[in-house]
């Protein structure tokens, strides 16, 4: 299928590692142009570096998204480089463990800058292009919004947010045609999420003890799963779709756990 995506200008936030990665990989591949938003600019580097050497093509702004001033300027260099915007991927965060009982005001209030804040700003200072465009916009989210977990109430509550502006964007911008979407993830591999397991005493068995709670196939979601449905989004394809919550996660948030 031609996703029709040849030469559209997409923003990934957080897309040198993880889950923005395959999803600018797969843009790439559809002969998009994906803008890699990042704070570390060796690893912003490296991720077009091996897009490039694989005969697609992308580019990087280096930014600390946390930091409101620098959302608007990332924007900026897109624009001044490239003169439009096509579609937004919010993507960039962390699960930074600020929980209830042994949280802060000061850790909820920063784990609110690290996982939602730098989704609005993106979006709004790139509005005006978005318009010209009738581009699309796709806020990566997590499962904590709606099963919980535990001890991590600021990451937990921002994905709340993430659903929330989903549906409300789609709404406000319904008058231009921008579509708006969400994908839900559960349990995906990635660096970070074989990093946490690490730090079990017998990571394999509590690798085990968490595939075997996944109904379909009783394996992890890959990255790549979720950077398709990703493309599919952002694309003409999905032309009618709006303001739609999507899981990827093999069933693990709405279907019975013990069919596994």
């Amino acid at each position: 299928m031609n996703l029709n995506l040849d030469n559209k200008i997409i923003i990934v936030s957080g897309g040198a590692k993880g889950i923005g990665n395959a999803i600018a990989k797969v843009l790439a591949e559809e002969k998009a142009l994906p803008i890699i938003i990042g704070r570390n600019k060796y690893d912003n580097r490296k991720a077009v570096q091996e897009i490039v050497e694989n005969g697609g093509k992308a580019d990087f702004v280096t930014a600390e998204l946390s930091q409101p001033e620098e959302c608007k300027k990332a924007i900026d260099d897109v624009v001044k480089k490239y003169s439009k915007v096509d579609g937004i991927v919010n993507n960039a965060g962390v699960n930074d463990g600020v929980g209830l009982e042994n949280g802060s005001y000061e850790g909820f209030i920063s784990s609110y800058h690290k996982n939602v804040v730098h989704y609005y700003l993106l979006v709004q200072h790139a509005l005006p292009y978005l318009k010209e465009s009738k581009g699309s916009i796709l806020n990566i989210g997590s499962k904590t919004s709606e099963t919980g977990q535990g001890g991590t109430s600021g990451y937990a509550a921002a994905n709340g947010a993430r659903n929330a502006l989903t549906r409300e964007w789609a709404v406000e911008l319904l008058p231009y045609s921008i579509r708006v979407n969400a994908i839900i993830v559960a349990e995906a591999w990635t660096p970070l999420y074989q990093s946490w397991i690490s730090t079990f005493e017998d990571p394999d068995e509590k690798l085990k003890s968490i595939t075997s709670k996944i109904p379909l196939e009783n394996r992890m979601t890959t990255s790549e799963e979720i950077a398709d449905m990703a493309a599919f989004l952002l694309s003409e394809r999905s032309s009618h779709t709006t303001g739609q919550l999507i899981h990827v996660d093999g069933g693990y948030v709405h279907l019975d756990r013990s069919l596994g």
